[in-house]
């Protein structure tokens, strides 16, 4: 049996690409986050105070609790924060490409 090869851990966890990618995006954006608090100096509280949530909300993103966070609200808080979220496109890889299709097989 041939090993599996994968772009990053997102797609080795994820059963579909769609899924992948939005773990991917909410990954970077809970990072961002968490680095402007951080640089910031803010306590929990008071992120939660900016970010118009509860500090365990904060504690969860804080502990990387990606599954608890959908995209939206990341931007949301993102932009809230005074950051300026881009998303990005590029066209997959041929390896890529070449096991979508066989998905869709």
């Amino acid at each position: 049996m041939k090993a599996k090869e994968f772009t990053d851990v997102w797609d080795a966890i994820e059963d579909t690409p769609q899924q992948a990618a939005s773990l991917r995006a909410r990954a970077a954006l809970m990072m961002e986050l968490e680095a402007l608090i951080k640089e910031r100096g803010m306590t929990q509280g008071e992120a939660a105070k900016l970010f118009g949530v509860t500090q365990p909300r904060i504690s969860d993103m804080m502990r990387g609790k990606i599954n608890l966070f959908s995209l939206d609200t990341l931007l949301d808080m993102a932009t809230t924060a005074g950051l300026a979220p881009v998303i990005k496109l590029t066209k997959p890889r041929k390896r890529q490409k070449r096991e979508h299709e066989a998905l869709a097989a």
